[in-house]
């Protein structure tokens, strides 16, 4: 495993870890910690953002340019996380909506596998 890798596999397993944990500050009420999972979010969001600059940095890729097929692109991710999380949450929180909500998970599964041939694209092994 290059040097690279390895790093960025560390930064982005802390930085998913300390994001998640402050998401589940913010969302369980039994924790009494809405205000400091807020900044624990905030710290794992800019460590994951950090994480991505780096490793593009160590791999000498150039900057990503902000464009609308970027945007479109983050922003078809964000709505399938949804889907898949409301699918999630109906399985978990809704009662008689098991079915249902496994349904809409797998959905967002399905959208999310979408972003693999919208961002890397698909190539002919010719």
């Amino acid at each position: 495993m290059e040097k690279k890798n390895f790093i960025t596999l560390v930064l982005g397993i802390v930085s998913g870890l300390v994001f998640a944990l402050g998401m589940c500050m913010c969302l369980l009420p039994e924790w009494n910690m809405f205000n400091i999972g807020v900044g624990c979010t905030a710290v794992g969001l800019v460590a994951i953002i950090a994480t991505v600059i780096a490793y593009r940095k160590m791999s000498g890729a150039a900057p990503i340019k902000v464009n609308m097929k970027v945007v479109g692109k983050v922003a078809y991710g964000v709505v399938s996380s949804l889907v898949l999380g409301l699918g999630m949450a109906m399985v978990m929180v809704f009662e008689g909506m098991m079915i249902i909500g496994m349904v809409v998970g797998i959905v967002g599964i399905v959208m999310l596998l979408f972003l693999i041939p919208m961002c890397v694209g698909l190539k002919d092994n010719k």
